[in-house]
């Protein structure tokens, strides 16, 4: 009866083995066809009813068992009109379906080449997210669309919004390398102790090819409780390849057919997260050095020690609290406390600004530090936090200073800062980011005016042409008034959107067009997607507010040709309102 039912399951593996095997072969032989496949064509073919023959059958969709007889192929189909893969419907930020298809793909390769190598801004990221994550047709020349999709999965990567990674993925089931965007999801979810989460993102996809993903997927279907899934799956891989010694001693004690073991690997997010499952008594002691997704999981499983227990001796310990502390792991208060155990004496208290020099960089802080709490004497609690958080900076822990720092410059009164410590200062003073600025009207200067609410939607284009224009008689009759540049920025947008101002306020300031003719020719040419990403080169790392003035007219100006309008106000609204 054993040998029976041993003999019913070897047989069923085996015909599932075959099946997936015959499916992955006719599915790789026509994958490159299909693509080629001419859509108008099946269509009108399909709409001819030959009730004398079946031989002759359009086929809708990749089916298994198919063989080249039963494809229609056109060689010479516009590839142009292949959709790339995206989230946004173009309708949604004022862009067409045709936003690529005119501009040269030698020339999208190497904007995009030379924009990934920058840390963006805010609003930089916002506008590439419309770009590269908008359904649009392939440009015509010199880009394929793997290349386009791999720029787009780069920048996903790069970017960490794992949210709008899922949806992605959700929306675009056959996207190329998706199984680059799975990993990295599962990854962080397991990495944060967050299980479920980490497995469900496997419930969007039928098949992994990948052998790290589909290990990921066995050990999911057993924390979901679906070990006979979890079994038939392993087998199958196991009839295929090898399997990794170190994942099939895993999965026998997941599965119950062993004991705990005490092997551990850090190899990866998944062995490092299984060694620690099936280990009661796991042991582990993170170095320096140590991977971030380790640094992490310790943290959210609860795995790190407590600091009081930490020995001052023991310089790897320090190191390593110094380091935890950076990944936002401890607390920067708990690092603190610990620099107020060092032990110095009087004469390297006095001159700790050279004494610190001279000794290993976490003793040379914690000297810093110390002196740091027993000076009143403002330049010498600046040169003091500087001389910190270089220190900090020099080795890579940023955040482990960051908020105390900022702690004790908002304690200083503006007004006494000296001049040469100004811009220290101001770049660290604040820690959090605050909440949204509400907009307060200032109607004593034009881009701070009432006038505003039109691009918050609240005013209508009559209404506030007429507001436009009772403004600018008052400023007539005001000889003092100066218009500065946001005035004539605010105008010439009001206008560009069919506002009208009156003969007799027209000449109260000149304005010169700042687009270029390159630009100019992209616009007519209908290039926005190629225009967007140049917009995108300009701002780069800076954020809007801290662009300079003809930086910002151009930007607002070729949005505004480009009929993008939302995202302009957007820009609008963050460079002129007061904000309180």
């Amino acid at each position: 009866m054993k040998i029976s039912k041993l003999l019913n399951r070897f047989c069923f593996v085996l015909v599932v083995s075959l099946f997936l095997f015959q499916t992955a072969f006719a599915e790789e032989k026509v994958e490159n066809i299909w693509r080629t496949i001419e859509t108008k064509e099946i269509k009108n073919k399909n709409n001819k009813k030959d009730n004398d023959s079946n031989d002759e059958k359009i086929i809708q969709g990749v089916k298994t068992k198919l063989t080249d007889e039963n494809i229609v192929i056109n060689n010479n189909i516009d590839k142009s009109q292949e959709l790339l893969a995206g989230l946004f419907d173009p309708s949604d930020n004022e862009l067409k379906l045709n936003m690529w298809s005119n501009s040269n793909g030698k020339e999208i390769k190497s904007l995009l080449n030379k924009i990934n190598s920058k840390d963006l801004s805010n609003l930089s990221e916002k506008i590439m997210d419309i770009v590269l994550l908008t359904n649009s047709y392939l440009p015509k020349n010199d880009i394929t669309s793997e290349e386009f999709q791999n720029f787009t999965i780069e920048y996903l990567i790069k970017k960490k919004d794992y949210d709008l990674i899922k949806k992605f993925i959700i929306k675009n089931p056959n996207i190329l390398s998706k199984e680059k965007l799975i990993r990295l999801i599962a990854d962080h979810h397991l990495s944060n102790s967050e299980i479920e989460k980490s497995c469900d993102v496997f419930n969007n996809i039928d098949l992994v090819s990948d052998e790290y993903l589909t290990y990921f997927k066995i050990y999911c279907l057993i924390s979901q409780n679906k070990k006979e899934q979890a079994q038939l799956l392993f087998d199958l891989k196991s009839e295929m390849e090898m399997m990794d010694e170190f994942f099939t001693k895993k999965f026998q004690v997941l599965m119950g057919y062993e004991e705990n073991n005490f092997i551990v690997s850090d190899k990866n997010i998944l062995y490092f997260h299984l060694s620690h499952k099936t280990d009661e008594n796991f042991i582990y002691l993170p170095q320096v050095d140590s991977p971030e997704f380790i640094w992490k999981y310790f943290s959210t499983s609860n795995l790190l020690k407590n600091l009081n227990s930490f020995e001052l001796e023991d310089i790897t310990q320090i190191k390593f609290v110094e380091k935890a502390t950076s990944e936002e792991i401890f607390n920067d208060k708990e690092l603190l406390n610990l620099y107020k155990k060092f032990q110095f004496d009087i004469d390297q208290l006095l001159n700790a600004k050279k004494a610190y020099k001279l000794l290993p960089g976490y003793e040379g802080r914690a000297l810093l530090y110390q002196r740091l709490l027993l000076t009143e004497d403002i330049d010498n609690k600046l040169s003091l936090s500087l001389k910190l958080k270089n220190s900090f900076d020099n080795e890579s822990l940023s955040k482990a200073f960051d908020e105390e720092l900022s702690y004790i410059l908002k304690k200083i009164d503006e007004r006494e800062i000296p001049l040469n410590y100004s811009t220290f200062y101001s770049e660290n003073k604040e820690f959090k980011k605050n909440k949204k600025p509400k907009i307060k009207f200032n109607n004593k200067i034009l881009h701070q005016s009432k006038i505003l609410n039109y691009f918050l939607n609240k005013t209508s284009l009559q209404k506030t042409e007429k507001i436009v224009n009772d403004y600018l008689k008052k400023i007539k009759k005001d000889k003092k008034y100066s218009f500065s540049s946001k005035d004539i920025l605010m105008l010439e947008s009001l206008k560009s959107d069919g506002i009208k101002i009156s003969e007799e306020n027209a000449e109260l300031y000149d304005y010169k067009s700042r687009i270029s003719p390159e630009v100019k020719s992209m616009i007519e040419n209908e290039e926005t997607g190629l225009v967007l990403l140049k917009i995108v080169e300009i701002i780069g790392e800076a954020e809007i507010e801290n662009l300079d003035t003809d930086s910002l007219f151009h930007i607002v100006e070729i949005m505004t040709e480009l009929k993008v309008i939302n995202l302009r106000n957007q820009i609008l609204l963050k460079i002129l309102p007061l904000k309180v």
